[in-house]
């Protein structure tokens, strides 16, 4: 963190967005930003190297459901785990892979061959998820999932993500940590944080790691998940606590 304070200039900050800045919810359609982080986020882009976005939402879902996000200074998404990409107004990125749009078309008569009528299918352009949170037993679910989507994935060339009571398929290639790796050298960063809060933020976690960069890593906690918490530096309550230590970060620029 010294690193960050002394010179803020060269710091990267990078957040995922559902868990993160954005509390989960049962739908993720009608998921919302926390309403303090856009300013936050604001004020600390007008001083660090680039606040980065790295999330497995496309770009555009993420700016939409962040109203405020785009008048960030210096802000990029990363979406689709660094697939596609958000930088001054422009989204560019390769078209999505045919098969994800097969594995989608087979989803929903698997889930009903599996009796499985209460979760949700979440089509997200370059990737397709499916949710157990909304099932009468998420748990139950997400393990009768497990093996039949993975049989898919493979059949389709995707692989599996697993999340909060959510497993996505989505093409192999990149992750997380891939896509900070690679904004952290494109930026010639000095220093770097990630804050994440789900399994799919260990790889940036450990990007941060392998950088050789003054790094630190931050968990948006809760009771879903515990691995992420056992390797963070930082360990905060939800998307409130993330907020809660921007504006530190913020204040103690300002002071500076």
């Amino acid at each position: 963190m010294k690193a960050i304070l002394d010179d803020p200039a060269g710091a990267v900050i990078g957040l995922d967005f559902d868990g993160t800045l954005s509390p989960i919810v049962p739908d993720p359609a009608e998921a919302v930003i926390h309403p303090k982080a856009p300013e936050v986020l604001a004020e600390l882009g007008a001083h660090v190297l680039a606040v980065a976005i790295v999330t497995g939402r496309p770009p555009a879902t993420a700016l939409e459901l962040g109203p405020g996000l785009a008048d960030v200074p210096r802000l990029v998404v990363l979406g689709h785990y660094g697939f596609e990409r958000w930088e001054a107004g422009q989204i560019s990125g390769p078209p999505p892979p045919p098969g994800v749009l097969e594995a989608e078309a087979e989803l929903q008569l698997l889930l009903e061959s599996l009796g499985l009528r209460d979760v949700t299918i979440e089509d997200k352009g370059r990737a397709v998820a499916v949710h157990t949170r909304r099932s009468s037993d998420p748990e139950g679910a997400l393990a009768r999932l497990r093996e039949p989507l993975a049989e898919l994935a493979a059949k389709r060339g995707l692989v599996v993500e697993p999340g909060r009571f959510v497993l996505e398929l989505r093409p192999p290639g990149m992750d997380k940590g891939q896509a900070l790796s690679l904004f952290l050298a494109e930026r010639a960063a000095r220093s770097v944080m990630f804050v994440g809060d789900d399994l799919g933020d260990l790889a940036a976690f450990e990007a941060v790691r392998l950088s050789g960069l003054p790094g630190v890593t931050v968990c948006s906690g809760s009771a879903e998940v515990t691995e992420l918490a056992e390797r963070a530096d930082i360990v905060v309550d939800g998307p409130d606590g993330v907020v809660a230590l921007l504006e530190e970060l913020v204040a103690a620029f300002s002071r500076s």
